[in-house]
């Protein structure tokens, strides 16, 4: 199978978010995606960017895709953080994830930011394993903490 690894564009945003509902599927949570392909145009291509992606392709099929966004962190500096990868079912299996992470992993050394962070699911053993075979270090000391829109909303500020 060839197939090509590039840079998102604004034209790959349905394929983008046919991807994330595809994985809210496969995570139980087809009801959660709230986004759409309007807001994902102006959050990834409008005046102020705040995510990028690359994504796989073959013969004008997007097979996947990595999304990620710069953070800072106080203590280091310059951060990559990845939000997803996503590999459509039927192409999975196929080194598709692997040459995405490893572009967002050329990308943080051609960048020389300070660290490389995402989150998987602890239930997510297929998502385990594979970055295992990168030497990624799982962190049981810090919790995630999130607040939803309904909450930042009815909370005192």
């Amino acid at each position: 199978m060839k197939f090509l690894i590039r840079e998102g564009t604004e034209n790959d945003i349905p394929s983008a978010l046919k991807l994330v509902k595809e994985l809210a599927l496969y995570e139980k949570a087809p009801d959660e995606v709230e986004v759409s392909e309007e807001q994902m145009k102006i959050w990834g291509f409008g005046d102020m960017p705040l995510f990028r992606f690359f994504v796989a392709e073959e013969q004008g099929e997007v097979l996947g895709m990595a999304l990620y966004y710069y953070k800072y962190s106080t203590w280091k500096g310059k951060c990559i953080f990845l939000e997803d990868i996503i590999v459509t079912e039927k192409h999975r299996n196929k080194n598709i994830g692997s040459r995405l992470f490893e572009r967002v992993l050329q990308l943080a050394k051609e960048e020389q930011v300070k660290r490389l962070e995402w989150q998987v699911l602890n239930w997510n053993e297929p998502a385990i394993a594979f970055y295992k075979k990168y030497h990624s270090q799982f962190d049981g000391e810090w919790l995630n903490c999130k607040l939803n829109y309904s909450e930042i909303q009815s909370a005192k500020a």
